[in-house]
């Protein structure tokens, strides 16, 4: 019979430093012992990814796409290579591979790309020969539409998958392997309710669906990157959070069979990294959209929440929110738009947060959104904008009103609390708080 295999993940904090890079190795080797086979793909030590792109902005203001991935991706090859040399050093066979050296392709898009293809050959070779494979996270070889290396000519490139991107890494070769699990090791024990940083009481849940964690982690959650949650549901990877630090069981995100047994919001998520942008007397036309928005999509900016209002005499206002770290470059965009198409002028405020209630069913109870609204006036938050989903709904806030908003939440659903079964007065239409979940 053959022995279970498991990917394993491990994040900056858990490798920051030499006393962490070697626990770490003591945990890989003790469940190698147990008769498991072991890839772990690892992050970059710390706050290393932060301080090279310090570094390289103090070497210039717009560093090449190019050259900046080939730096940012040396961050996971130092934490590959030291707790490959850590495992050796207790006897335990070990080689570490960059991304390339793993199989790893991606769609060739700098600094954001996306995984596009894996080839395992390389790894199940080293599994065979009984080592523990140590794959450097957050990277990959850029690939063109046609499969050859990019560019055109043979020499493959470095590209890295964005923040967390070691996440969606260990997913994706979890998949590529067919492996039982996929384990992602980090400072915290699991999901929670809320932020148990602004929450001193918010809850650890035992599993989490796939739609719901995608959701959390869209609107802000930073336990898992999108796209690995992504990659997981598609593929039906089982995905563990746990921490580094505790021997705890840790949180479950798979396909949930209880899922309507289980109460309606399930967490709260919350985003800072925001910011507003408002189009001011758009005119009303067709066609007037597609010429905003396609130029964003072209220069890789993502938008989230859009509100247009009614048009009168011919021109409406138009709003929508992208990620604060996009705003310059958003403003460059669509600064020659309003000028070409006749706005009257362009606002931007990115002094606002979203704030989220995520759960399967919202929407087939009454009553979710109007208790949402209900407590954020009276903790005397007003709403700016308001976005819904199957399974969410969001409201854009004032920054500074985050972590108010979140505490207000969390106390009107009553998520502290273990939660209710089917067949409660909650389920049958009584009133919402203290088990609307």
């Amino acid at each position: 019979m053959s022995s279970p295999l498991v990917v394993q993940k491990f994040g900056g904090s858990s490798v920051a430093d030499a006393d962490r890079i070697r626990r770490v190795a003591r945990r890989i080797a003790r469940e190698r012992e147990a008769g498991t086979s072991l890839v772990v793909v690892v992050s970059a030590m710390g706050d290393t990814t932060d301080e090279l792109l310090a570094l390289a902005s103090a070497v210039t203001d717009e560093p090449d796409p190019r050259e900046l991935d080939l730096l940012l991706a040396t961050g996971e090859l130092q934490s590959a290579t030291l707790v490959s040399m850590a495992l050796h050093d207790l006897g335990v066979p070990a080689i570490s591979l960059s991304g390339a050296q793993a199989g790893i392709t991606t769609d060739g898009r700098y600094g954001k790309a996306r995984i596009a293809g894996i080839d395992p050959a390389r790894i199940r070779e080293e599994l065979e020969r009984g080592k523990v494979v140590i794959v450097a996270g957050f990277q990959g070889v850029g690939v063109a539409a046609d499969g050859r290396a990019m560019p055109t000519v043979d020499v493959a490139e470095t590209t890295t998958l964005g923040r967390g991107g070691s996440d969606t890494t260990a997913v994706a070769l979890a998949a590529g392997l067919g492996a039982d699990r996929c384990r992602i090791f980090t400072d915290v024990p699991g999901i929670f309710t809320a932020d148990p940083r602004i929450v001193l009481d918010a809850r650890q849940l035992d599993v989490v669906g796939y739609e719901e964690m995608l959701e959390l982690a869209h609107q802000g959650a930073q336990v898992l990157q999108v796209r690995a949650v992504e990659l997981g549901w598609v593929n039906g990877v089982v995905i563990e959070v746990l921490s580094t630090f505790e021997d705890v069981p840790g949180t479950r995100i798979m396909e949930d069979p209880l899922v309507e047994q289980r109460n309606k919001v399930r967490g709260l998520a919350h985003d800072r990294n925001v910011a507003k942008v408002t189009l001011v007397e758009v005119p009303d036309r067709p066609g007037v959209a597609a010429a905003v928005f396609e130029p964003l999509a072209e220069a890789g900016i993502n938008v989230d929440m859009i509100v247009q209002n009614i048009g009168h005499g011919g021109a409406t206002d138009l709003s929508f929110t992208i990620p604060a770290v996009d705003l310059a470059r958003a403003k460059r965009v669509l600064e020659p738009l309003v000028r070409d198409l006749g706005f009257r002028e362009m606002t931007t405020d990115a002094s606002v947060a979203k704030v989220s209630i995520v759960g399967a069913g919202i929407h087939n109870a009454p009553g979710y959104a109007a208790r949402m609204f209900r407590t954020l006036a009276d903790a005397g938050i007003n709403i700016e904008m308001i976005s819904t989903s199957e399974i969410r709904i969001t409201c854009m806030i004032a920054e500074d009103q985050v972590e108010a908003a979140v505490r207000a939440l969390h106390a009107a659903f009553e998520l502290e609390r273990p939660e209710a079964p089917v067949g409660t007065a909650a389920d049958a239409g009584a009133p919402i708080a203290g088990s609307a979940r």
